[in-house]
């Protein structure tokens, strides 16, 4: 399963030699959690222990907070020339791509994510999200009102202060640059807390972020548990946003912190059941097939918009189903550090758990189940890997259909024509992302307008770049990361009216 252009042993080798960071960053400097707390980071890939993770304690959030807001108050980033931001975040996009290696595999053994899409995609992706709001800074421009004569109003963003971000484990570094990228860019100091699960890239990314020269205080990164630290920054009086991506009861809980400390602004990210539908005139069965297989096995399902729903057509139901079970048993599922792995693991022992309790549901609720077996690559039977899943003969309204699994699942249920199909997608409390394939262009704008989802994709799917804005609805969340409209997400308006008169 490896390939002689780049063998399994390098990586091993790189793996087995890895000493990565395991402290706090705060204020500048690396430094041990206050009352000596840690906590386990284990390799999916395995199931052994890579390293002990300081954990940070409501005094050391404390401590982090207080740094960056000095830092905020001192000016020396946040009202620094924007050229100079931009010269500092260019060059740590410069260096995230010089230690390309390291933070992909940093990632891989981290998350369980294959390390050939951890060095083409997320170090490669994240690297281009901090350049490109680097880039935008002297591309931006502030605004003249249409005042009476006698006056002039300027509206100008200012950066909003501290920012708390809080990342989830699935995709560790590309949605930390999400969110960093643009916080950072507007002239905020942030301080960032990881998933317990997978700190070692966001530490890694602290360390290139001094190199690169962004002040002390200005960029903290707090790995510990989430009751812990993340609740103490959700509360903390000092500060002004928590931008958070993760589950909805999580998410909710940010907002009641919120409402019992300062009001601070939230804008969250919470998830989806996404609905693929695929109606009776698709013209490419194969081409919709990948497409739908790949949309939901890619990061063994670990993605908050996989298309986790099939909804199809019953006159294609039968052909469309072969060809996607072809697909997934096409894939190869391995070792995430063999650069053949299609497939890597299920983050952790817990979600793996919930995986293959949701597989039992499925059969309980009488679905058709393809696949589902844990498996056992050859010298990893404790890792989490589990196959492509497919579950048929879908209920919609069934907890297979309605409950975020974040597995390598794919629920299907069959309709009949284009409004019964948008009203079973739209039948859910999540609306992050949807697809419709279609060969008429009418119903194609039809399904896009209709269907209650951040982002339709039309005939393609999870096909994304940094210049759009990402983001749901319902029970999926509020706010957006990603495109220009993230910088104004960190920044708020202030208008100066001035008498000539």
């Amino acid at each position: 399963m490896s390939t002689p252009q780049h063998p399994i042993g390098r990586w091993h080798a790189a793996a087995d030699a890895l000493t990565p960071e395991t402290r706090l960053f705060i204020n500048g400097e690396f430094r041990d959690a206050r009352d000596g707390g840690t906590f386990e980071s284990i390799a999916p890939r395995h199931g052994g222990l890579l390293a002990h993770v300081s954990a940070a304690s409501d005094i050391d959030v404390d401590d982090a907070v207080r740094a960056a807001s000095a830092a905020f108050e001192s000016g020396l980033w946040s009202r620094a020339d924007r050229r100079e931001r931009q010269r500092v975040l260019v060059r740590l996009s410069e260096l995230m791509l010089e230690n390309l290696d390291e933070l992909a595999l940093l990632e891989s053994i981290d998350s369980g994510h294959p390390i050939g899409d951890a060095r083409r995609v997320d170090v490669p992706n994240a690297a281009r999200t901090i350049r490109w709001y680097a880039e935008a800074l002297d591309k931006v421009y502030d605004e003249i009102a249409p005042t009476p004569e006698n006056a002039i109003a300027l509206v100008r963003r200012e950066p909003l202060g501290v920012v708390g971000a809080v990342v989830p484990w699935n995709y560790p570094l590309i949605i930390s640059a999400w969110k960093v990228g643009p916080a950072l860019a507007a002239g905020n100091s942030v301080v960032l807390k990881p998933a317990e699960l997978t700190s070692l890239s966001a530490l890694k990314l602290a360390e290139l972020g001094r190199e690169a020269g962004i002040p002390a205080g200005v960029f903290s990164v707090i790995p510990g548990l989430g009751r812990v630290a993340g609740q103490a920054l959700g509360r903390h009086d000092l500060v002004d946003k928590i931008a958070f991506t993760g589950s909805p009861q999580v998410g909710k809980g940010f907002l009641t912190y919120a409402g019992e400390s300062n009001g601070k602004q939230v804008s969250l990210e919470l998830g989806g059941k996404s609905a693929q539908l695929v109606l009776a005139d698709v013209e490419d069965i194969k081409a919709c097939a990948s497409a739908v297989a790949w949309g939901i096995f890619y990061n063994a399902g670990q993605t908050c918009h996989g298309g986790s729903r099939l909804i199809v057509d019953e006159r294609v139901h039968d052909e469309l189903l072969e060809e996607v079970i072809a697909v997934g048993r096409s894939l190869v599922l391995g070792d995430p550090l063999d650069e053949a792995t299609q497939i890597g693991t299920i983050a952790s022992k817990v979600q793996l758990a919930r995986v293959l309790e949701y597989i039992e549901v499925a059969r309980a609720e009488g679905a058709t189940v393809h696949g589902g077996n844990r498996v056992h690559p050859d010298g990893l039977a404790e890792g989490y890997y589990v196959e492509p899943t497919i579950f048929d003969g879908v209920d919609n309204a069934s907890r297979i259909g309605q409950e975020e699994i974040f597995g390598p699942a794919l629920s299907v249920t069959t309709v009949r024509g284009v409004d019964e199909g948008i009203r079973v997608a739209n039948h859910s409390d999540y609306g992050l992302a949807a697809s419709v394939w279609t060969a008429n262009g009418s119903v194609a704008h039809r399904a896009a307008r209709d269907l209650r989802a951040g982002t339709v994709w039309v005939n393609t799917y999870d096909v994304s770049d940094v210049i759009t804005p990402f983001g749901g609805i319902k029970q999926s969340g509020a706010g957006r990361d990603r495109s220009l409209h993230a910088l104004d997400a960190y920044s708020f308006l202030k208008t100066t009216w001035i008498n000539v008169g």
